[in-house]
């Protein structure tokens, strides 16, 4: 059973390398509602690490990441 969180907007970034998926991403939480869900796919190797500083620094909830296939998986609720 899959206990993720359903999400409002998905943002697929597979190929960008970094800033690219960060610029990305906060662009697609300023058009969300607060507590909403965006999920996003990835598959630059950095962007755990990136993700994770991005969601503590913007207080935005990094809820999981994950890796599927050749890429990078992350869900995030925007503050």
């Amino acid at each position: 059973m899959n206990s993720r969180p359903e999400h409002q907007q998905a943002a697929d970034l597979s190929g960008l390398n970094c800033p690219l998926p960060i610029l990305r991403t906060k662009k697609a939480l300023a058009s969300m509602q607060s507590g909403e869900v965006l999920h996003v796919i990835c598959t630059d190797p950095a962007t755990p690490t990136d993700f994770t500083a991005f969601c503590r620094q913007t207080g935005h909830e990094l809820i999981e990441t994950w890796p599927q296939d050749d890429k990078f998986l992350f869900l995030i609720r925007k503050r």
